[in-house]
């Protein structure tokens, strides 16, 4: 799956959210100034496209909703950001977010039982 534009993953996370929508009621999540409707619709044809988002027709008008849950895309994004940037290796993606995050002792206690408990 081809990574998601910043503005195609708005769209997803108020898809998410609101689980069926018409454009017009993911507009209504924007704060102002808020998109054009234009804009929204071409963004949820694009999702459409990339098999992402369905839709239930209604006359003239269309009703959205996520064909890939929010974990199927984290999970395809991740494994995407640990493959382009960390060489596959999930403990260099781990190590950078200690570093640069700073992660106390308790959080990085809390990620070695998650580990032994995965085992």
């Amino acid at each position: 799956m081809k990574k998601l534009t910043r503005k195609e993953e708005e769209v997803m996370k108020i898809l998410w959210k609101l689980k069926r929508a018409f454009v017009k009621d993911i507009i209504e999540e924007y704060g102002e100034p808020k998109p054009h409707y234009n804009t929204i619709s071409s963004l949820v044809r694009l999702l459409q496209d990339k098999g992402i988002v369905g839709f239930k027709q209604y006359g003239n008008t269309y009703q959205y909703f996520p064909l890939m849950s929010k974990e199927e895309y984290r999970k395809s994004f991740m494994k995407q950001v640990v493959s382009d940037y960390f060489d596959n290796s999930y403990k260099s993606a781990v190590a950078f977010f200690v570093k640069e995050k700073g992660l106390s002792a308790e959080e990085l206690e809390e990620l070695v039982k998650m580990i032994k408990d995965q085992e």
